[in-house]
Formats: C-alpha cells, structure tokens, sequence
C-alpha cells in the first residue's frame, strides 16, 4: 500500500472510529436521515454502485460510502433527476466533510456548495460530477 493511501485510510479510520460524536455534531445541521445514511455502502461492480430509490423516500440527499472505495458520494434528487457527486477535493484530492449547505476539505480548508462549485479556495475546480441511470428500482452510478 502506498504512504498516501494508507494515511488517507488510517486518518478515516480514526475519524469513523474515535471522532463519531464530532461528525456527527458537525452533521447536526443535516438531517438525522442524512447522517445515518453515511453508513450504506453498496459494493462496486464494473466501476459502478446501484443505490435504491427507498434511500430518498425520507430526504432528498443521501451520501454513500462505496466498499472498498476511497471517496464518499453524494446523490441529491431533485424531481426525477439525481445528481451524483464525488467527495473528492480537486485542491489536494482529500475526502470532502459534508455540511449543511455543502462540503468542507479538512486538509486546507476549500469549500463547496451543494452543487460541487467551489465557493472558497484554495480549490479551483468544481467537483467531479458522475454520470448516473435510472432503472426500474434503483439508482445507478458510474465511478
């Protein structure tokens, strides 16, 4: 495993772990459906993750941690559209800290709005969106 990688691991893990109580606090101004959907994680198959329309029956923003994926992704339904985000910061490529209006990078401090546009830096670039499909019950993704 490479430095990198295995730092971005160990810190997520001390941050899922010993840190709960603080993400949790920092989700206060999400939703509580919001914060506990953090815990779904469909597997990745062919590069692609479905994730089920009952996740949206009670919010219209669920963010989801793919198996054995490095960043998290937020889908947000608006209508019959949904539009997926990866949580990934285009600054340094460190996983983004959802907050109530968008996502904070914790290394350097960028922030995005809900729509992945930067709106404080040092990020320039807006974040990656994802193509997604809809099927007959589920969401698909392509990573």
């Amino acid at each position: 495993m490479e430095r990198r990688s295995f730092l971005k691991t160990a810190c997520r893990a001390c941050l899922m772990g010993a840190g709960a109580l603080a993400v949790a606090d920092s989700l206060s101004s999400c939703s509580p459906a919001v914060a506990r959907q953090l815990a779904y994680s469909p597997a990745v198959v062919n590069n692609q993750v479905e994730v089920p329309f009952t996740l949206f029956e009670k919010q219209p923003l669920v963010v989801i941690s793919p198996a054995k994926y490095e960043y998290e992704i937020s889908v947000e339904k608006a209508e019959n559209t949904y539009k997926a985000l990866l949580l990934k910061c285009t600054h340094y490529d460190n996983q983004l800290t959802p907050t109530g209006n968008g996502y904070t990078c914790s290394l350097h401090g960028s922030k995005f709005s809900k729509d992945g546009v930067v709106t404080k830096g040092p990020a320039e670039r807006n974040l990656r969106q994802l193509k997604t499909e809809t099927l007959n019950d589920h969401l698909l993704i392509y990573l």
